[in-house]
C-alpha cells in the first residue's frame, strides 16, 4: 500500500520536471595542445544552493616541471635552414626525442640533465623550451640549457655552405636536397656514451624495436620530467648500466644485443679514468683510431663504429655503409659495383668514394642521401604518442625502415 503524498509534495510531483541548466564555463590559459583540434570546453552542472558538492578528485601526480601555462621560448643560432626538426631528430642519428606538439611542430627530449622542447619560431628561429630549470637560478639554467643545445646540435658548423658546395659537387645531392626542401638535415654531435649505447641496440634492427630498447635503456637514468604523456629521463651513466644484468635486459626484449651492452659496460669501466673520458678522448684521435679502438668493445662492428664516430666523435668524414648507402653508391658514385654483395673491403671502397666526392664532411653529404632513400611517410609522420599507445601505432611502420647498421 503508498502512503499518500503530502500537499506540498503532490504540488511538487504535478509540475513539468525541469531541465537543469548547464553553463559554459571560461577556459583557464592551457599548454599549447598536442593537436591540432582543439578539445571541447567542459560543460557542468551548476551547482545548487545548500547542497554540499563533492571534493575534486586529487590530479595526477606529475614530476616537476616548469610552468606550462607560461613557457618561455629562447631562440637559438639556427633557422629553419640550419635545422629542420623532421630531417634531424627521428631519421636515425639518434632514438631519444619524441614528438610531444603537431601545431606547432614540437620535439622533446633530454640533452645531458636539461629536458628542452625545440619548436621553430613564426619568424623561422628555432628555440627550446626548458622544462626542468631551477626557478631560483633561471637565468644560469637557461644559459647552461643553450650551451648544451648548440653543441649538441653542432651550431658552430655552417650548413647552407656545405650544402652548396655538395650541390656543386654531385647531381645527385642536388636533386635529393631540392626534395628535401634546400636544408635543414644537420649532423648532432651527441654525447658518446649515449650514443654508444644507442648504437648497440641497432644491430639487425628497425626503427620502432630501436626506439623501444634505447627507452628502455634511458629509464635506467635520473627521471627529469613529464611532458606530453613520456616520461624523460637522463641517459645513464656507464656505472649504471653495468649494473644492470643480461637477464633483465633479455627479458625487456633485447635478445642477443643484451650481452653487448653489459659487456661493453663493463669494458668501460675497466679504461684507464674511465669508459666515459675514454670516449671522449677519441675525439682528439685519427679515424681509423677511433674505428679500431671502438671495434674492441663488445657488439661494435666498422658499421656502427662509423655511426658513433660520426654522430658523437667529430669524426665528419665517417661513413657508416648501410644497404641504403650502398645502394646510392652502386647507383650514381660506383657502378661498376652494381650486382655485387656489400661486403667489408668494398665498405672501404664506398666511404673512401664518398671522401673523394665530398670532402671532410662527407658524412653530413651521406647523411642527406641516406635521408633522401627514406620512405616520404616516414619523414611527413606527425603522430603523437604517449608511452601507452605509441607501440602499437608505430608497429605499422617497423617494415619499412631500417637504421643504417
Amino acid at each position: 500500500m503508498r502512503l499518500p503524498l503530502s500537499p506540498r509534495l503532490a504540488a511538487a510531483a504535478a509540475k513539468p520536471p525541469r531541465h537543469r541548466r548547464l553553463v559554459r564555463l571560461p577556459m583557464p590559459p592551457s599548454p599549447p595542445l598536442l593537436s591540432s583540434t582543439p578539445p571541447p570546453a567542459k560543460l557542468v552542472e551548476t551547482p545548487k544552493p545548500g547542497i554540499p558538492q563533492p571534493h575534486p578528485l586529487p590530479a595526477r601526480r606529475r614530476l616537476p616541471l616548469a610552468d606550462e601555462a607560461q613557457e618561455e621560448w629562447h631562440p637559438l643560432p639556427l633557422s629553419a635552414g640550419d635545422l629542420s626538426l623532421p630531417l634531424t631528430l627521428p631519421t636515425g642519428q639518434t632514438f631519444l626525442w619524441r614528438r610531444t606538439s603537431l601545431s606547432p611542430l614540437r620535439f622533446t627530449g633530454a640533452v645531458g640533465p636539461h629536458l628542452v622542447s625545440l619548436s621553430h619560431l613564426p619568424d623561422g628561429r628555432l628555440a627550446f623550451l626548458l622544462h626542468n630549470g631551477d626557478p631560483t637560478a633561471t637565468p644560469s639554467s637557461v644559459a647552461a640549457a643553450r650551451a648544451a643545445l648548440c653543441d649538441y646540435l653542432n651550431a658552430t658548423v655552417p650548413l647552407a655552405d656545405l650544402w652548396s658546395q655538395f650541390t656543386a659537387a654531385d647531381a645527385r645531392f642536388a636533386e635529393v636536397a631540392a626534395r628535401l626542401g634546400g636544408g635543414g638535415a644537420r649532423v648532432l654531435r651527441q654525447d658518446p656514451v649515449e650514443c654508444l649505447f644507442q648504437f648497440l641496440c641497432s644491430s639487425n634492427n628497425n626503427i620502432a624495436r630501436i626506439e623501444k630498447m634505447v627507452w628502455t635503456l634511458a629509464g635506467y637514468g635520473e627521471p627529469l620530467g613529464e611532458v606530453g604523456g613520456f616520461v624523460f629521463h637522463r641517459f645513464p651513466t656507464i656505472e649504471r648500466l653495468a649494473q644492470v644484468s643480461e637477464q633483465e635486459l633479455r627479458e625487456a626484449g633485447f635478445g642477443y644485443r643484451a650481452k653487448y651492452i653489459v659487456g661493453t659496460a663493463k669494458e668501460l669501466i675497466a679504461k684507464p679514468g674511465g669508459g666515459a673520458k675514454w670516449l671522449a678522448l677519441l675525439r682528439d684521435r685519427e679515424l681509423p683510431q677511433v674505428i679500431e679502438g671502438l671495434c674492441t668493445l663488445p657488439g661494435v662492428g666498422p658499421k656502427v663504429a662509423a655511426c658513433i664516430a660520426l654522430f658523437s666523435l667529430d669524426k665528419n668524414q665517417a661513413i657508416p655503409v648501410d644497404t641504403h648507402v650502398w645502394k646510392v653508391a652502386t647507383q650514381y658514385l660506383l657502378p661498376e659495383l652494381a650486382g655485387k654483395s656489400l661486403t667489408p673491403k668494398l665498405s672501404i671502397v664506398v666511404a673512401d668514394a664518398f671522401v673523394a666526392k665530398f670532402g671532410k664532411y662527407a658524412g653530413w653529404a651521406q647523411t642527406v642521401l641516406f635521408i633522401g632513400q627514406l620512405p616520404a611517410q616516414k619523414l611527413l609522420a606527425t603522430e603523437v604518442t604517449s608511452d601507452a599507445t605509441k607501440a602499437t601505432k608505430r608497429k605499422r611502420g617497423a617494415k619499412i625502415v631500417e637504421i643504417q647498421t
